[in-house]
């Protein structure tokens, strides 16, 4: 549910904030925390930049989520429904019936106390994790794997669901959130249900502060910048581009071109590419 602030402040007069009444109010389950974490702030392993814009922000804690679902038959119990600063999906943490603890991504339509589980003979219901083969055509299903065992890779962002479409020849058709049609193999996992959350998209920030605190730095525009620092920057006044082109600030071409490495990538998988309009 969206909450609209009052226009007490200019920060919160546009504010748009998603209700958190259903979170758990405390921290998190501490056994579950990832240990040895930095920031990265945009940098790769060898210290240099490669997502500009990014910095500082509020200190986070990494939950360990269980992206490869215990393929046992092991019933688990939601336990609650959490925040979890790294990711734009909400978090559950599941306690087995064995006594282990573990997170998974919130499902919608998932509460606390319900009953969860992994496996080949599971009911297709949300929260549930089976192989595709198993799930029924026409059901939305999330994390799912690309690779049997490896975990889940794709649809794992907030009001994501990709759809079951067709089986065949040991495959299975799956139409993403982008809209692309891809095989995959149908050993692979895949949560069913569609991942909660899914006002996250309608929120507003409502204040460059908050921003901060996310860890988004300010972007500057290229014509309010030195010559020596943008191609766009410097002249007399205000001025536009005047040039050809838009640039980066590297002088390449910023528009409608394809910056993508050459790399030796296999398409066989993809029945319809995510850009061609339906």
């Amino acid at each position: 549910m969206l909450i609209q602030r009052k226009a007490t402040s200019s920060g919160r007069r546009h504010q748009i904030e998603i209700s958190q009444v259903d979170l758990h109010k405390g921290g998190p389950e501490k056994s579950l925390l990832a240990s040895g974490h930095k920031k990265r702030q945009g940098r790769n392993a060898s210290g240099r930049i490669t997502v500009r814009h990014r910095g500082g922000g509020v200190k986070k804690k990494m939950r360990i989520i269980e992206w490869r679902r215990r393929q046992n038959g092991v019933s688990a119990q939601v336990m609650r429904i959490e925040y979890d600063p790294m990711r734009s999906a909400n978090i559950a943490l599941l306690h087995y019936t064995d006594g282990v603890k573990a997170y998974i991504l919130a499902p919608m339509d998932v509460k606390i106390g319900d009953m969860v589980k992994a496996g080949e003979k599971v009911d297709p219901t949300p929260g549930n994790a089976m192989p595709l083969k198993q799930a029924p055509i026409g059901i939305m299903v999330h994390c799912v794997e690309l690779k049997p065992g490896k975990g889940a890779q794709l649809v794992r962002g907030a009001g994501t669901g990709a759809i079951v479409q067709a089986k065949e020849g040991g495959m299975v058709t799956l139409q993403l959130p982008s809209k692309e049609l891809r095989l995959i193999n149908e050993e692979c996992f895949a949560t069913i249900g569609q991942v909660g959350n899914q006002e996250w998209k309608n929120r507003k920030i409502g204040k460059a502060g908050r921003k901060r605190n996310l860890g988004i730095r300010p972007t500057v525009r290229g014509t309010a910048q030195h010559p020596d620092s943008h191609p766009h920057g410097g002249g007399e006044g205000r001025s536009g581009v005047g040039m050809k082109y838009p640039k980066t600030p590297w002088g390449k071409h910023a528009l409608g071109t394809k910056t993508r490495k050459k790399r030796h990538y296999s398409n066989k998988y993809i029945l319809r590419d995510r850009r061609v309009k339906a």
